[in-house]
C-alpha cells in the first residue's frame, strides 16, 4: 500500500491521479459536445437519421 493513501471503511483506496481526473473532464465535454450535436441534427432531419447513426455505429463497431 502506498503511503499517504487512506481506506475507506469499505477497503477501497482514493488513488485518482491529476491525470485520470483530467481525462474524465475531456471524456465528459466530448460526450456532452456529441450528445448537443446530434440533438440539432435530430430536431432538423427528423427521426430518420437515428437509421444512420445505428448504420454507422454498426459499421464502426
Amino acid at each position: 500500500m502506498k503511503s499517504g493513501i487512506a481506506k475507506n471503511k469499505d477497503g477501497t483506496r482514493r488513488a485518482l491521479s491529476n491525470r485520470h481526473v483530467q481525462m474524465i473532464a475531456i471524456g465528459g465535454t466530448i460526450g456532452t459536445g456529441l450528445f448537443l450535436g446530434s440533438g440539432s441534427t435530430i430536431s432538423r432531419t427528423g427521426p430518420s437519421i437515428l437509421i444512420v447513426y445505428l448504420v454507422l455505429g454498426l459499421f464502426f463497431f
